[in-house]
C-alpha cells in the first residue's frame, strides 16, 4: 500500500508536511481533511467488502454513514531519535457487510495530519490510503482503492488539537492528489480496536431554551480510554469540555465553537473518569456529547474469584484498567499515552493478559515493533533496563504461545541489544558506562529520583536485569539451536555473576547494595545521568531482582527474599516493582506465606478509588499527581491466579504444564486461565482436593517439583 492521496499541493502548499512526532522539534502543521468516494456497482449485490486502510496520523472511516473503524495501528516508538522516520508504518485489515447490499458504497474518511499524543508517529506528510476487494453474490469481485477520483476538502474549523471554530467554513471539494509513501506500509497483524458509546446521563444532552449557559458533569463508573464527539444544533454556541480521571482535576480541555448545526470528531485518546461541560449559547440550542470507549478487542475475560470480596474488587479493577491500556499498542495509561519505550509496563500487561483476555497477538506485535527500534539504533533504547526487559517479554510470549517463529524473527535484534550491553562493561566486569541507569522505580530516596538514578542507586539493578537477559538469551538461542550464541550468553552471565558477587554483595549484611560509589566521569553526565553520590544504599530493589532471576541456589534465593520481606528497613517498592517481588515470591516457593500479604496493599487504594489503578502507592514528592489508569499496577491479575494454580509451563503453548493448586489460606480460590486449547479452570480449597477442568490437548502433571 504505497499509493496515498491528500490535498493537491498546488492549492494547499502549506498543508503538506509535518514533523515525525510531537517529541521532535519543529512546527506541527495541524490539519484535518474530509475525503469521500461513491462506488456504484451497477445493481450487483455485495456479499462482503475487505479493505486495508491507513492514514497519517489519525483517521476515522465511515461507510454509508456507519462508523467502521479508527486508525491507524500504532507505529510504536521511543523517546529517542524522533526527528527520523520509523522503518515502517501500518494499515488495518477490515471486512464488513453493508447494511444495504444493493446500494452504492459511500466511503467517508476524516483524516488528521500531525502527531498530538507522544505515542503517535507520522511519516512526515498528510495522507490517506485504502485498497480492497468487493465480493458480489454472483461470484464476481471488484478491486477498489483510494485514488485521484476521490474528493477531498480541508475542514478549516479544526484549527488546533482540542479546538474547533465552526465559523471557519470548510474548503470546497477538489480531486485528491496521489503521492508515494517514503517508507513501507505493512498490514498490522492485529484487528482494529473496538469502540462503544459510554452511557451518559440524559443521553449526554445539554439544552438551552434561550440565550444563556448550561452546565453538566458526567461521571462514568470507571476510568475509560475514550474518543470525544459532539453534535450541535440550533443557535450559535461555545462548548467548553474539561475532563479528568478523578473529580476536580483538569487533564484535558476542549474549546468548541459552533455557528449552527454541526458536528465535531475528536482524534485524541482521552482518559475519562469525569467530564464537565459548559454550553454558552446565543439562543435556543442543544449539544450532545458522546464518549466512545476504545480498546483492543476483548470478547471475553477469564476471572479469578476468591472468598475475599476486597481482593475480588482489586482483580476487577486490574482487568478493567488493563483492557483500556490495550489499544493498537500497549499503553502505560490512556492519560500518558507513552510510546513503546516503556517496555516494563507492557511486559507486566502481557502477563496480566495471559491470565485474563488470553490474546497475545498485541504483545507479539509490540515485541516486533520494539525489535525495529533496536535494529534502527544498534540496540539502543531510552530506558536501558526496559530494553533488557524486552528479552523477558520475548521469551514469555514464546513460552505462553509456543510461537517459535517469534524468537527466530527477533534473534537479530536480541544480538544487537546484547552486543550493546557488552560494550557497557567495565574492567571490573560490571555495567559501568551505560547512557543511564533508568528505570528502577518511581521513588525518590533522599530526594534522588529512581527514574534516572546515579550509579549508587541503579548499577546493581541494571546488572541484575542484564544477568537475567543473558540467562534468558541462552534459553532463546538453545531453542533456535544456535549453540555458539547460547554458550556465549552463558559465559557472559557467569562472568557478570562473579563480578556482581565480588563488588556489589555485602557478606556481613548478606545483602546486595544498590551500586558502587565511584564518581561518574564528567563526559557521561547529562540530565538522565546524574553525578554519583557517596552514600552506600541498601534497598530492596536489587535484592528482589537477585531472587527473581535466581542469582543464588534455590535455598539461598529463598533466604534472601525472606530477609527482604522481614527486614522493614529497605525502603518501599511501588506497584511496578511489586510485580518482580510477587513473581520472586512465587519462583522461590514462598507463595503461601507472602502472596496474600503483598496483595492486601492494593485494597485500600481500590477502596479509596474503585475507578482505576493507581500509578503508585507512595508519592515521590508531595505535589506529584499519580494517574489512576496505569496498568503496570495491575500485577495482582497475574500474580494471584498464578499462585492459586501453581502453574508452571513444561512445554511451550500449554502443551504440557504442571499444576499445584493452593487456596493460599482463603476459604475458596477459583482461577480461570485462557490457553490455546480453551479455558483451564482450577478451584482450590483449604480442606479438600482441588477441582480441575481442563480442555483437551493439555497434558497436566500435578504436584510440586
Amino acid at each position: 500500500m504505497e499509493h496515498w492521496i491528500w490535498l493537491p499541493q498546488a492549492e494547499y502548499p502549506e498543508k503538506q508536511r509535518t514533523r515525525f512526532s510531537c517529541l521532535a522539534p519543529g512546527e506541527e502543521n495541524y490539519a484535518v481533511c474530509e475525503l469521500n468516494k461513491t462506488c456504484d456497482f451497477g445493481g450487483r449485490q455485495v456479499r462482503r467488502v475487505s479493505i486495508a486502510v491507513s492514514g497519517d496520523t489519525a483517521f476515522l472511516l465511515f461507510a454509508n454513514g456507519r462508523f467502521l473503524l479508527r486508525g491507524p495501528a500504532g507505529v510504536g516508538g521511543d523517546f529517542l531519535y524522533n526527528d527520523q522516520l520509523r522503518p515502517e508504518y501500518y494499515a488495518y485489515d477490515h471486512s464488513f457487510v453493508p447494511a444495504d447490499p444493493c446500494a452504492p458504497l459511500i466511503f467517508r474518511a476524516l483524516v488528521r495530519m500531525g502527531s498530538v499524543r507522544i505515542c503517535e508517529y507520522s511519516r512526515g506528510m498528510g495522507g490517506f490510503a485504502l485498497s480492497g476487494t468487493v465480493e458480489f453474490t454472483n461470484g464476481e469481485t471488484m478491486e477498489i482503492c483510494a485514488d485521484e477520483s476521490w474528493r477531498i476538502r480541508l475542514l478549516s474549523g479544526y484549527t488546533a488539537p482540542y479546538r474547533y471554530e465552526g465559523s471557519e467554513p470548510p474548503g470546497g471539494f477538489v480531486f485528491a492528489e496521489g503521492r508515494v509513501s517514503p517508507v513501507p506500509t505493512l498490514t498490522a497483524p492485529i484487528p482494529p480496536n473496538e469502540e462503544h458509546p459510554l452511557p451518559l446521563e440524559e443521553g449526554g444532552f445539554l439544552r438551552l431554551s434561550a440565550a444563556g449557559t448550561a452546565e453538566k458533569t458526567f461521571s462514568p463508573d470507571k476510568i475509560y480510554a475514550c474518543y470525544l464527539s459532539v453534535r450541535h444544533s440550533g443557535a450559535p454556541a461555545a462548548v467548553f469540555i474539561t475532563g479528568c480521571e478523578l473529580s476536580g482535576g483538569a487533564d484535558w480541555y476542549y474549546e468548541l465553537r459552533f455557528s449552527g448545526e454541526d458536528e465535531y470528531f475528536g482524534f485524541e485518546l482521552l482518559s475519562v473518569g469525569e467530564v464537565r461541560v459548559r454550553l454558552t449559547g446565543e439562543g435556543a440550542c442543544e449539544t450532545q456529547l458522546e464518549l466512545r470507549a476504545s480498546h483492543y478487542p476483548a470478547p471475553a475475560c477469564c476471572e479469578t474469584e476468591t472468598s475475599d470480596p476486597g481482593l475480588n474488587e482489586v482483580l476487577r479493577v486490574c482487568a478493567h484498567s488493563l483492557k483500556y491500556c490495550r489499544q493498537s499498542i500497549h499503553l502505560d495509561s490512556p492519560r500518558h499515552c507513552e510510546p513503546l519505550a516503556c517496555t516494563g509496563d507492557y511486559y507486566i500487561e502481557t502477563l496480566m493478559t495471559a491470565f485474563t483476555y488470553g490474546d497475545l497477538r498485541l504483545a507479539a506485535f509490540d515485541i516486533r515493533r520494539t525489535a525495529n527500534l533496536l535494529r534502527q539504533h544498534e540496540g539502543e533504547m531510552f530506558h536501558t533496563t526496559y530494553s533488557l526487559i524486552w528479552v523477558q517479554m520475548l521469551w514469555d510470549v514464546y513460552r505462553l504461545t509456543g510461537n517459535e517463529t517469534l524468537l527466530r524473527e527477533n534473534a537479530d535484534a536480541l544480538s544487537l541489544l546484547l552486543r550493546r550491553f557488552a560494550g557497557y562493561a567495565g574492567e571490573n566486569g560490571l555495567i559501568e558506562t551505560p547512557p543511564n541507569y533508568m528505570f528502577v522505580d518511581w521513588l525518590t530516596p533522599d530526594g534522588i529520583s529512581l527514574h534516572h538514578p546515579p550509579k549508587a542507586l541503579g548499577q546493581t539493578c541494571m546488572c541484575m536485569f542484564y544477568f537475567g537477559a543473558l540467562k534468558t538469551a541462552e534459553k532463546i538461542y538453545t531453542v533456535l539451536r544456535e549453540s555458539a550464541a547460547a554458550q556465549a550468553s552463558r559465559a557472559r552471565a557467569a562472568a557478570l555473576k562473579a563480578a556482581v558477587q565480588k563488588y556489589l554483595w555485602d557478606a556481613e549484611k548478606q545483602l546486595f547494595f544498590e551500586g558502587l560509589n565511584t564518581p561518574t566521569p564528567e563526559g557521561m553526565l547529562y540530565n538522565f545521568m546524574p553525578q554519583n553520590v557517596k552514600k552506600r544504599y541498601y534497598r530492596m530493589h536489587a535484592n528482589i531482582l537477585a531472587a527473581y532471576f535466581g542469582f543464588f541456589s534455590p535455598e539461598e534465593n529463598r533466604n534472601l527474599l525472606k530477609r527482604i520481606l522481614e527486614a522493614g528497613d529497605l525502603g518501599e517498592a511501588q506497584p511496578y516493582f511489586q510485580h518482580f517481588l510477587l513473581d520472586a515470591v512465587y519462583r522461590c516457593g514462598l507463595r503461601e506465606e507472602y502472596t496474600l500479604k503483598l496483595l492486601k496493599q492494593w485494597e485500600p487504594f481500590i477502596r479509596e478509588c474503585p475507578k482505576g489503578l493507581p500509578e503508585g502507592f507512595y508519592k515521590p514528592e508531595p505535589s506529584y499527581s499519580f494517574d489512576r489508569s496505569h496498568a503496570w499496577g495491575g500485577t495482582p491479575a497475574y500474580a494471584l491466579p498464578l499462585a492459586v494454580t501453581g502453574l508452571k509451563m513444561l512445554e511451550p503453548g500449554f502443551r504440557k504444564i504442571r499444576l499445584s493448586p493452593s487456596s493460599l489460606g482463603l476459604d475458596l480460590a477459583r482461577a480461570e486461565v485462557p490457553t490455546p486449547f480453551g479455558v483451564l479452570r482450577v478451584t482450590a480449597y483449604p480442606d479438600r482436593p482441588p477441582q480441575i477442568e481442563s480442555p483437551p490437548g493439555i497434558e497436566i502433571i500435578f504436584g510440586e517439583e
